[in-house]
């Protein structure tokens, strides 16, 4: 076997991989125990990516207009129709909207082909919807986008802050970090600050569920109370900061009481970070994807200023990132508002410099649209040609039914990506396609500014090119062929690394220039490296010294009041939405819902309410919901659980109208966004919720991918095919007709049926010699079956006892998935806490093997112990 050393494609935690290639391209995923970001862990979806690099729905050839074409013909429309519209309509008629799945070489290409020669700014990423927010909150503060920290900051830390971060799902290599710390060290202390209680708090001492929008109100307190209790280190501030007594002065006007949580638990967090000098506080999400995230990570940076808790081991600020390559994205300048290497656009001597650089005398001298302006410019034809890359706008877009509108009317759309199966890639007038994960040769940058370097380990198909080529073809045929003229993507290392040289002599913090000089073989060979890289430095920390980016040197506290989300709950919409992630799957799916065992823990959408508000909606567990916006619709399975707090419901973003009828739940979220840093508010959308009436639901396996009309259906992998939920308001007269339609059945599948007229049940299977090819199961309330049982059915010979929906007394029902890396169910883990008397999570582990690879089911077992009623023990 050939083992090849290459980078995650999922967070922004950049974990190394290890690709084992067999002869016949067989691959074998494991983690890189050699790489600093994850020392050998990978999660559940890591652990799956060999599942996920199959070929069935592989874009192979350029389409023009949905038909095939070859390269020449696309690539020199695409050229034609860009140039054409900017003569006619001027440089702003086109963006590019582009992703943090581009390698860093990607991304540079294509902010030098949009802003140094086609001389618009509007090129933005799907970053914009991550970390815009941390981007902007940096520069305020630092003077520079700079993430101060290191990872090993979470294992050295007295305290670590996690606010508005599931870290236990949406980055759960460094939990597993943070969790083996804690446990080597149990005087560690773990806060987690989040209107939900997610998975991250099961490690927690304390949680905090704030009420949605008061973060600022929350970190403004903490200012003042490190006032009053004398923890603001006034020789740090005197020497190293400025704006001290205005920040003081806002925080000491604001009401920390608007959070909803008690003086006690204020006085208990505060006393807590007052008290422990060696604090970190990570952010993510839940505080960027906010009308005002940008005032909330200040209000975080406000209190390690005060302190000089920053920069030092174990103490300071600390943004992760949601997307694999969001920091490189950062560092080439692909934010419609940044140039390249940290510089700005706005500074005539920055854009003077890159421009001799590039020798580009069309260099933009204005920031492009953000995202959310750039289709709205889309919607109402300001920008009449628009150039997606590897993101699915139309799912992951607030207002997302506006957004696929404005591309169904846009003059010319053209996408690059790996699959014609996205609800984006189908409105595409030019499909172009590029090589995927396993076929990228380039580099990412973590969310600790570790370069890390992404290696091929599969052949290239026939059609596929990467996408730095792509578009340094389009450019050569633009008429700018000097400066697009690469061969290899260390070539635009190479450059890339000599323009930072450029912004190090601004005095800027990203500067790798001491590797512009990188040879083919150094590339090919290199080590994770966290910049910066100098002649005189590489790696560690910023800002231990008290140095700033600022005109000054000094570091900036801003005066900041709380302001309440743009839309507040009224009795048209009594509820406050919450979108965020899942454990298993990653934005629209393209790649884990290749997966069978990750779509089993979570195979369809869902709504979560509080036990208090389903029953005054008269709705119970598996209940289907229409969850309602002034700006969209879904329907969703409902959960019932006090993760959540009375008034608010959260739903996952994953699904599309690839996978779900009814499942796109950015539709319902508004385009408001924070007015500095352009990111939208997808955490406090308001909604209604009333129950879908449906007369009939059903469970159906399908040995081919079944297809509906039904107005509720969401569809998964399984193992030997698929697994669906449906659901009717006027349910077929014919199954047997209706079947043969869903699952698109040959003649010689045979049905065999069992019906209970009296309970309203229907259950049929279909047989094609010895082989179960389909099977649906029909009740009138939602199906209860075994579910996992069932799927197994798909495999082997047909055995018509499944009819049953229950397996056998001598074939145990696993139950719902728990652990997604070894497929262990819930009711599995049941039966080894009765019969074994197991009453711990490791205990579970070396019985079952649950909870021992990514850990981030742990919390799951724990709340299976607890229900069983088993005593926990004190190390627990």
């Amino acid at each position: 076997m050939t083992t090849v050393a290459t980078t995650c494609p999922y967070c922004g935690v950049g974990c190394g991989v290890q690709a084992r290639v067999a002869p016949g391209a067989d691959v074998e995923i494991k983690g890189d125990a050699d790489h600093p970001a994850n020392l050998g862990r990978l999660c559940s979806k890591g652990s799956a990516l060999a599942e996920t690099i199959w070929m069935e729905d592989r874009l192979l050839s350029p389409r023009i207009g949905g038909a095939d074409a070859g390269w020449d013909e696309a690539l020199q429309l695409v050229a034609d129709r860009l140039a054409d519209t900017i003569a006619e309509h001027g440089p702003d008629s086109v963006a590019f909207y582009v992703s943090g799945q581009l390698l860093t070489e990607d991304y540079y290409i294509a902010n030098k082909l949009m802003k140094g020669f086609i001389g618009s700014g509007n090129i933005d990423t799907n970053s914009r919807l991550c970390m815009a927010s941390s981007v902007a909150g940096h520069k305020r503060a630092f003077g520079t986008d700079t993430v101060p920290g290191l990872y090993t900051d979470l294992e050295e830390a007295d305290l670590v802050v996690l606010v508005g971060s599931n870290l236990a799902w949406c980055h759960p290599v460094l939990y597993q970090r943070l969790a083996a710390a804690k446990a080597a060290r149990p005087e560690l202390k773990v806060v987690t600050i989040d209107p939900r209680r997610t998975a991250t708090a099961d490690l927690a001492d304390m949680h905090l569920g704030l009420a949605p929008g008061t973060d600022v109100a929350l970190f403004n307190g903490l200012l003042e109370h490190l006032h009053v209790s004398a923890e603001v280190d006034s020789d740090y501030v005197a020497n190293h900061v400025t704006g001290f007594d205005a920040a003081l002065e806002a925080a000491c006007s604001d009401d920390p009481c608007v959070t909803g949580l008690s003086l006690e638990e204020l006085d208990a967090f505060y006393s807590l970070w007052a008290g422990t000098q060696k604090v970190v506080t990570v952010y993510s999400q839940g505080v960027n994807q906010s009308s005002t995230g940008t005032d909330k990570v200040n209000a975080i940076l406000n209190c390690h200023l005060a302190t000089g808790r920053i920069g030092k081991p174990g103490m300071g600020p600390f943004s992760v990132t949601g997307q694999p390559n969001a920091m490189g994205g950062r560092e080439v300048g692909g934010l419609a508002n940044m140039l390249a290497c940290h510089l700005d656009i706005e500074n005539a001597a920055h854009r003077d410099a890159v421009r001799t650089f590039w020798d580009a005398p069309h260099l933009t001298e204005t920031p492009g649209l953000k995202a959310v302006d750039m289709f709205r410019a889309v919607a109402d034809g300001r920008i009449k040609a628009i150039w997606i890359a590897h993101t699915n706008p139309v799912v992951s877009m607030p207002e997302a039914d506006a957004v696929k509108a404005a591309l169904e009317a846009c003059d010319f759309v053209v996408v690059s990506d790996i699959t014609a199966a996205t609800d984006t890639a189908r409105l595409a007038d030019v499909l172009l396609p590029a090589t995927a994960w396993g076929e990228k040769d380039g580099t990412v940058t973590n969310s600790e500014r570790c370069i890390s370097r992404q290696r091929a380990f599969l052949p290239v198909p026939d059609g596929p090119r990467p996408d730095w080529q792509i578009m340094a073809q389009v450019a050569r045929r633009m008429g700018f062929a000097r400066a697009f003229d690469y061969a290899t993507p260390v070539e635009i290392f190479r450059e890339h690394a000599a323009l930072s040289g450029v912004a190090g002599q601004f005095g800027k913090d990203f500067d790798i220039s001491a590797m512009s000089g990188i040879t083919d073989s150094e590339y090919d060979t290199l080590k994770p490296t966290r910049w910066p890289v100098t002649a005189i430095r590489t790696g560690g920390r910023f800002f231990g010294d008290g140095q700033y980016f600022t005109p000054n040197g000094k570091a900036r506290m801003l005066p900041l009041l709380n302001h309440l989300p743009a839309a507040m709950p009224d009795d048209d919409y009594p509820f406050v939405l919450n979108t965020g992630r899942v454990r298993d799957h990653w934005h629209t799916m393209t790649r884990t819902a290749k997966s069978p065992r990750l779509s089993a823990h979570l195979a369809e959408p869902f709504v979560e309410l509080h036990p208090d508000d389903a029953a005054a909606l008269d709705l119970k567990p598996a209940d289907l919901a229409r969850v309602t916006s002034p700006d969209g619709g879904a329907i969703l399975r409902v959960r019932v659980t006090d993760t959540v707090q009375k008034g608010q419901i959260f739903a996952p973003m994953h699904w599309t109208g690839e996978t779900a009828s009814a499942g796109r739940i950015d539709a319902l979220v508004a385009a408001v966004t924070d007015p500095i840093s352009g990111q939208p508010e997808s955490k406090a959308a308001v909604a209604q919720v009333a129950r879908f009436e449906a007369r009939a639901f059903a469970f159906a396996l399908s040995a081919e991918e079944p297809s509906t009309d039904a107005p509720y259906w969401a569809k998964a992998r399984a193992r030997g095919g698929w697994r669906m939920e449906l659901a009717w308001e006027e349910p077929p007269t014919d199954w047997i007709s209706a079947a043969r339609a869903i699952f698109n059945l040959p003649d010689t599948a045979e049905p065999v049926t069992m019906s209970d007229p009296r309970r309203g049940l229907q259950r049929l299977a279909f047989i094609d010699g010895d082989r179960l090819v389909a099977a649906l199961f029909v009740a009138p309330e939602p199906v209860a079956l075994s579910r996992q049982f069932l799927v197994g059915q798909l495999q082997g010979e047909a055995d018509l006892t499944l009819l049953s929906g229950q397996p056998g007394a001598d074939r145990p029902d696993p139950g719902a998935i728990v652990c997604s890396c070894f497929e262990i169910g819930a009711n599995t883990i049941r039966r080894a806490i009765a019969e074994q008397g197991l009453v711990t999570v490791d205990a579970i582990g070396e019985a079952l093997r649950a909870g021992t690879n990514c850990g981030s089911c742990r919390p799951e077992i724990r709340t299976l112990i607890d229900a069983a009623g088993t005593p926990k023990l004190a190390a627990e």
